[in-house]
């Protein structure tokens, strides 16, 4: 997990993200403020999880940008722990904050297997 923790350190300055563990789950909250569900895509690919996000930026046509700091989209691609699955994955967009609840993996229960002679 500390390949995660360091992908999260690695964001844009302007993304904040808090990563959160149950027994059963991973939870990712990800600010991004400007975002909706609408221009926000979200996909695990060989054990990360894409996120692509487009900020929404509505300036006053009587004004012109001097300087303009806030990036209009955000590309991140995060390690997930071996154990995360996609599966029953769920993903919402609530007023610029994105969690996405990535599953744990069920191990496989033990089993014992015969060995013969041969």
């Amino acid at each position: 997990m500390s390949k995660l923790r360091e992908a999260l350190r690695e964001l844009p300055e302007p993304v904040f993200a808090d990563l959160l563990e149950s027994d059963d789950a991973y939870l990712l909250v990800v600010d991004l403020p400007g975002a909706s569900a609408e221009t926000t895509d979200v996909r695990l690919e060989r054990g990360r999880l894409q996120i692509e996000a487009r900020r929404e930026k509505a300036a006053d046509p009587e004004f012109s940008y001097v300087e303009e700091d806030r990036p209009l989209f955000l590309d991140a691609e995060i390690p997930l722990p071996p154990d995360a699955t996609h599966e029953n994955g769920e993903a919402e967009m609530d007023r610029g904050v994105l969690t996405v609840r990535l599953p744990k993996r069920v191990a496989a229960p033990e089993h014992t297997i015969p060995v013969s002679d041969a």
